[in-house]
């Protein structure tokens, strides 16, 4: 009997492919235009990056969400990256509608000292929001952007990212019991490379790859990148967002950690 066609283990080029996807990018596009930066968002931004006159770095820009509403704000030392050409488009595009001015530029979060456009630069500090970090396949892969983002954040300098966070209630709790014994059997997603990884569709999404860490697991990769934690909470535990937030994405851990 003739085998399949051999799966493909999720990679870099999985993640930016499906980032590229129509779907997605209108997926994006939409939230970048309409929702702008959540409740929880803003609350952490101002405590954490009081100075309007920061040098910022965002990673992970998508179609300008994040940068766009800094600008809002009044921050006005932006700079932004994202590795999606398509979504980088769209934020181009906004940044445009709005007026605002964002240093829009392509990179890969995890080959930071191959961007040209940063080579000499410092930044106060660095924001990597909606789970950003963790769309990087593999854990080196995502100690690597963290140590990239830290070789360009002065010292003291200011770290915010989410994650999903694995034990953050009995049901997720349950569920990853269960999965765990799919990987003992040998069973699990063959797609998928490291146990916590997630690779799901949705209609009006699209395919998103997600790693959902355990708080020991991110303490650990602060620790080894340059990172010193200061504060993490779910976001349920800092603001009640509207229900179009709460529709665009799952509740999701904050941290908050400086450069040593």
């Amino acid at each position: 009997m003739a085998l399949g066609p051999a799966v493909k283990a999720i990679s870099k080029a999985t993640v930016r492919s499906d980032f590229n996807d129509l779907e997605a990018v209108v997926h994006y596009t939409r939230a970048a235009h309409t929702l702008g930066l959540w409740a929880s968002e803003q609350i952490l931004i101002e405590r954490y990056f009081p100075d309007r006159g920061a040098r910022l770095l965002e990673a992970g820009c998508g179609a300008g969400r994040g940068c766009v509403g800094l600008w809002e704000l009044g921050y006005r030392h932006l700079h932004a990256f994202d590795f999606a050409e398509e979504l980088l488009m769209q934020a181009e595009s906004l940044v445009i509608e709005r007026k605002a001015q964002v240093h829009l530029f392509p990179a890969d979060a995890t080959a930071l000292d191959r961007c040209d456009t940063l080579r000499d630069a410092v930044f106060d500090g660095v924001l990597f929001l909606f789970n950003g970090l963790m769309q990087i396949p593999l854990r080196r892969s995502r100690r690597r952007a963290l140590r990239g983002l830290a070789a360009r954040c002065r010292p003291g300098g200011t770290l915010l990212f989410t994650t999903h966070d694995r034990d953050s209630t009995p049901t997720e709790q349950a569920m990853w019991r269960l999965e765990a014994l799919r990987w003992a059997r040998g069973e699990q997603d063959p797609r998928l490379r490291e146990f916590g990884d997630r690779y799901f569709e949705e209609a009006g999404t699209g395919r998103t790859f997600m790693h959902l860490p355990d708080r020991a697991e991110i303490l650990a990769d602060l620790a080894a990148t340059g990172w010193r934690p200061v504060y993490d909470a779910m976001r349920s535990e800092i603001a009640s967002e509207s229900r179009a937030v709460r529709d665009f994405s799952d509740d999701c851990r904050f941290w908050i950690a400086v450069r040593t």
